[in-house]
């Protein structure tokens, strides 16, 4: 480091080490966290409710999923989770079926997943095409999923 970046280092107005700390953004936080029963949901969501810049805490039990939303940090919301109640909890590994770029990708599939989501899996998701709207509409038309689908099958 030469003298000249030290100069500029030491009269730096943007520096982090100032007065006013940047603030956090708002962010919706998704964890998967496995609660069996009413006292593993109350203990997971008190674990959290505490927490300094929380604003509310929605839990899914069936779909084991905790849901806070905050000025927080992700990794620490994880860690809270984990200390507090001594369960795995892990940032949420699960996106909706209709976002993956192609459904039917080796790998994607978790027989854990709920109803509607598979695994994230974003190396593979990168690499193939966007389905396009009518393929979407005709997988969806003969889903076993959908109450309205055509009964040829």
């Amino acid at each position: 480091m030469g003298v000249l970046d030290h100069i500029s280092d030491m009269f730096d107005c943007s520096s982090q080490h100032s007065k006013h700390k940047r603030r956090k953004q708002l962010q919706t936080v998704e964890i998967k966290v496995k609660m069996d029963c009413e006292g593993c949901e109350r203990k997971v969501r008190r674990s959290v409710e505490g927490m300094k810049g929380v604003s509310s805490v929605t839990i899914e039990p069936k779909q084991h999923k905790l849901t806070v939303v905050g000025y927080v940090d992700p990794e620490k919301v994880v860690a809270r989770v984990a200390h507090r109640t001594g369960k795995k909890a892990e940032i949420w590994p699960y996106v909706p079926y209709d976002v993956v770029a192609h459904p039917y990708a080796q790998g994607v599939y978790d027989k854990k997943a709920p109803a509607g989501y598979v695994r994230r899996d974003d190396f593979q998701t990168n690499q193939l095409a966007r389905a396009s709207s009518t393929e979407v509409r005709y997988t969806t038309a003969f889903s076993d999923e959908n109450p309205a689908a055509c009964v040829v099958m």
